[in-house]
């Protein structure tokens, strides 16, 4: 058969393609993930050391208690909670599968206490 050779060479080329966008939208669905559960994590445990930081006088299981209850409604793992003076160190995670079989664990850290120093000077001297 004349030209007979080149028969469905067009098909599995097609199918290559289509498999490339496969696997590449699998990529950038798991990054995808994984950066939210990063983001989710620092959320969480910024409001979380905010709200802790507010009951800071009244000593470190109310503070960690009031800071885990915000961690838990923002959809995150209250791993470390500590009282450093007034300022409330909150550490947070989130546990993500991006991709099928896959887990992940996304942490955070944050800070939260009074203002300290003289950050803030008024104009009206």
């Amino acid at each position: 058969m004349p030209g007979g050779g080149d028969r469905g060479g067009a098909t599995i080329c097609l199918l290559g393609v289509g498999l490339l966008f496969v696997v590449a939208g699998l990529f950038g669905a798991g990054v995808g993930t994984a950066r939210l559960a990063r983001q989710q994590a620092r959320v969480a445990a910024d409001l979380g050391a905010l709200a802790g930081a507010a009951r800071a006088l009244q000593g470190e299981p109310e503070t960690c208690t009031r800071a885990g209850e915000l961690v838990v409604a923002n959809g995150a793992r209250l791993v470390r909670c500590r009282l450093d003076g007034l300022d409330v160190l909150v550490t947070t995670e989130v546990v993500v599968e991006p991709l099928p079989g896959m887990t992940r664990t996304a942490r955070a850290t944050s800070r939260a206490g009074p203002l300290r120093g003289t950050a803030y000077q008024s104009d009206s001297d």
